[in-house]
């Protein structure tokens, strides 16, 4: 079965980096050698993506740059422009619509799961709904835990609930959507993707799918240390 898009949104500013991030946009960190996106498409690509959107707004002229350098790494490559106004992760997503499959992966630009992500999409299938997060058993162990899952269901999906009882898992950072929910978003840009993904879980129709691995991302200096370590762990001989 062949898999749907893979969007990743990759616009941010990266202000948790401080000056490391100032001239290059966060996606394009040097990790383990290289630009953290040569890890994310190389990843996709062995995963059974062909088709991958980058959702790109700071310092987007780079990335460009950047790809007519390296190529797509077997993949086909679209690029939705945020442009100068502020738009949220949803918003990004939102305007990225009309190149997407329906429906398609999300990922971000600065995290990489490892994933079956033909495992996902049937689960996906499955539930029937028209969202699916994965989830990690985190117990606060790689950041502070953010989401209910019970009954193969998010119930819950919330920053406010950290720290609460039973509280114990967190999003991966890969979801699977449907057009419609983003389309029927009521709210003007910008607005952040958890607001959907939020009232979706209220609502009884998010997904959750359990994985065992944990993400590895880059949004902060030991976290980035962090990740460089463990790529370079998986191709050492």
């Amino acid at each position: 079965m062949s898999l749907p898009d893979l969007a990743l949104l990759a616009g941010g500013m990266a202000t948790r980096l401080g000056g490391l991030a100032e001239a290059t946009p966060k996606v394009l960190m040097p990790v383990a050698g290289e630009p953290f996106l040569a890890h994310l498409l190389r990843h996709a690509q062995r995963q059974g993506f062909s088709r991958v959107v980058l959702c790109l707004g700071h310092l987007a002229e780079r990335v460009e740059e950047f790809l007519a350098a390296r190529g797509r790494f077997g993949l086909e490559v679209a690029i939705s422009h945020e442009g100068p106004a502020r738009r949220g992760t949803g918003g990004a997503l939102r305007l990225a619509l009309p190149l997407l499959s329906d429906p398609f992966f999300l990922g971000y630009g600065d995290s990489l799961l490892p994933l079956d992500a033909q495992a996902a999409y049937t689960a996906f299938l499955a539930a029937g709904q028209p969202a699916m997060m994965t989830v990690l058993h985190n117990r606060d162990q790689w950041d502070a835990s953010n989401v209910i899952f019970e009954g193969g269901m998010v119930r819950a999906h919330d920053k406010a609930l950290r720290g609460r009882p039973g509280v114990e898992w967190i999003d991966a950072g890969v979801t699977i959507f449907r057009h419609a929910s983003i389309l029927a978003w009521p709210d003007a840009d910008p607005w952040d993707l958890s607001a959907l993904t939020g009232a979706l879980a209220q609502q009884g129709r998010l997904a959750g799918h359990l994985v065992q691995e944990r993400f590895h991302e880059i949004g902060r200096p030991e976290t980035l240390a962090e990740t460089d370590a463990w790529l370079r762990a998986q191709y050492s001989p």
